[in-house]
């Protein structure tokens, strides 16, 4: 199983980051690089809770489908995500935003594993631990850009 957290300072309100992290267009252009899709978009172009969601990218050039569920939402304090089906064994997601001097902490918590007993144990510590990093750190980064942005546009 590979765990990790990654938080950091956004200069926006906590509802603003949280609105931005839970639009299904930002998880789009954060992820444009990998040709990500929705294959089934949530209703109403939002989520919602239990809403799901079913992604198509490719990875290592290798073509894949992700469905997930985006559940206990709590405005604007975080929500949460899991795989329903996939290339992984199980993933799970926890998005947390807390009030902070400078705006909001954005807290990522990722659980993860790869099928495939100990050649899945292999991979994820040898190649996907660092790759999902780097993909939720790519993901944050068009977070705080977008949340500090319309944080600027919005009156005070």
């Amino acid at each position: 199983m590979v765990d990790f957290v990654l938080e950091r300072v956004i200069s926006a309100a906590p509802e603003h980051v949280f609105a931005v992290a839970l639009d299904p267009g930002l998880h789009l252009r954060s992820m444009a690089q990998y040709g990500e899709t929705m294959v089934e978009a949530p209703a109403g172009g939002t989520f919602t809770e239990g809403t799901t969601v079913t992604w198509r990218a490719r990875h290592f050039g290798i073509p894949f489908r992700l469905r997930s569920v985006v559940y206990d939402i709590d405005p604007p304090h975080g929500f949460r995500d899991r795989q329903i089906s996939g290339p992984f064994g199980s993933f799970w997601h926890e998005h947390v935003f807390e009030e902070h001097p400078r705006g909001t902490v954005m807290r990522d918590t990722i659980r993860f594993h790869s099928p495939f007993g100990p050649i899945g144990r292999l991979v994820d510590r040898l190649v996907l631990g660092a790759y999902m990093r780097r993909l939720i750190e790519e993901r944050n980064d068009h977070v705080q850009s977008e949340a500090e942005e319309r944080g600027r546009t919005l009156p005070a």
